[in-house]
C-alpha cells in the first residue's frame, strides 16, 4: 500500500512537469519559407538567436513569458530560428532549449552558405546581428527589429499586429 501510494505521487509529479521544447528539424532557407507559408493566417513572431549569443540568450525568458499569455490565440504563432551549426541540435540548442523551457517551435536554420541570400531577403536592413525578430501577417512581413526585444516592446508588437 505504502509503495502504490508512492508511485502515484512519483507519476502525477511527472505528468505535471514542462512540455520538452519543440525542436522540429534543421531547415534550409527555402524551407524556412514555407514555414512561414504554413502560417500565413496568424500572427507570426519569428526570433533569430543562437545559444553562443549573449544577447539572445538572455531575451528569451522574456519571448517565453509573451509567448505563454498570447500561445492559446488561434491568430497568433511563435517560432525561434537558432543560427547553431546544425550538428549542435542535441547538444547546445536543446541543452539552451530544456534550461529555457523554451515551450514553442524551434528550427535550425543550416544555410550559412547562403547566408549572403537570406539575410537580405529576410529585411534588406538586417545587417545579419542577433537577435532579430520579425512579424508576418498574411505572408507580409509588418516588422524587423534588429537586437533585444524587452517584453514589453514585444507585448506591444503583438498587441499592434494581431488586430
Amino acid at each position: 500500500m505504502k509503495y502504490s501510494v508512492l508511485l502515484l505521487v512519483l507519476l502525477a509529479a511527472c505528468s505535471r512537469q514542462k512540455e520538452s521544447p519543440k525542436i522540429r528539424k534543421i531547415v534550409d532557407y527555402d524551407e524556412l519559407q514555407m514555414v512561414i507559408e504554413e502560417n500565413k493566417d496568424k500572427l507570426l513572431v519569428v526570433n533569430f538567436w543562437a545559444t553562443w549569443c549573449q544577447p539572445c540568450v538572455e531575451e528569451l525568458p522574456h519571448f517565453m513569458e509573451v509567448n505563454d499569455a498570447f500561445k492559446n490565440d488561434e491568430d497568433y504563432k511563435m517560432i525561434l530560428i537558432s543560427l547553431d551549426k546544425s550538428d549542435q541540435i542535441n547538444k547546445n540548442v536543446a541543452k539552451i532549449a530544456e534550461k529555457l523551457n523554451l515551450d514553442t517551435d524551434i528550427y535550425i536554420l543550416s544555410d550559412n552558405k547562403r547566408m549572403n541570400e537570406w539575410i537580405p531577403a529576410i529585411d534588406s536592413a538586417w545587417s545579419g546581428a542577433i537577435p532579430a525578430t520579425v512579424f508576418y501577417k498574411d505572408g507580409i512581413q509588418l516588422d524587423f527589429t534588429e537586437g533585444q526585444l524587452t517584453k514589453q516592446e514585444l507585448t506591444t508588437k503583438i498587441n499592434t499586429y494581431i488586430k
